[in-house]
């Protein structure tokens, strides 16, 4: 891979906060196969091929089927994902489209069903910091290795 700038070395202080919240998210109580479904999906709408391709690898690392890698694009149209995991996916895209769609009473209610308040905000620290990387990723021209 080649980036436009070696952000680690162009800005260690800002790639070392965004570490200590990668640190967190890992050791959250999120399942780890949700975690990374989140991450792909999230990276899928972004646009991020760098992304995309690295959560792949990992979910299929963690046993992650095909179909459930597959299908997430059209996760609410089929039966393979969990009321809990269409849940945290539904999060997952109004959060990253939030001008458009936002996180209203309704969804949140209905995530809520399935995480307590620590699970929600854990959530929303994963959806974060992979947008977070994604924009980093697409802006320093990150593309997914062939």
């Amino acid at each position: 891979m080649k980036n436009r700038i070696n952000y680690f070395k162009a800005a260690p202080e800002a790639l070392e906060k965004i570490m200590e919240l990668e640190k967190y998210v890992k050791k959250t109580a999120i399942d780890r196969k949700l975690r990374e479904l989140i991450k792909i999906r999230v990276s899928q709408i972004n646009g991020c091929s760098y992304c995309t391709n690295m959560h792949t690898k990992e979910a299929k690392k963690l046993k992650v089927t095909d179909e459930q890698i597959n299908l997430l694009n059209a996760w609410e149209a089929t039966n393979i994902y969990s009321e809990k995991e269409k849940a945290a996916l539904q999060l997952a895209e109004n959060m990253t489209l939030i001008s458009e769609k936002g996180v209203n009473d309704e969804l949140y209610n209905r995530v809520r069903e399935h995480y307590d308040e620590k699970g929600y905000i854990d959530l929303v620290m994963i959806i974060n910091q992979i947008n977070t990387w994604n924009r980093l990723s697409i802006s320093m021209g990150n593309k997914a290795d062939s």
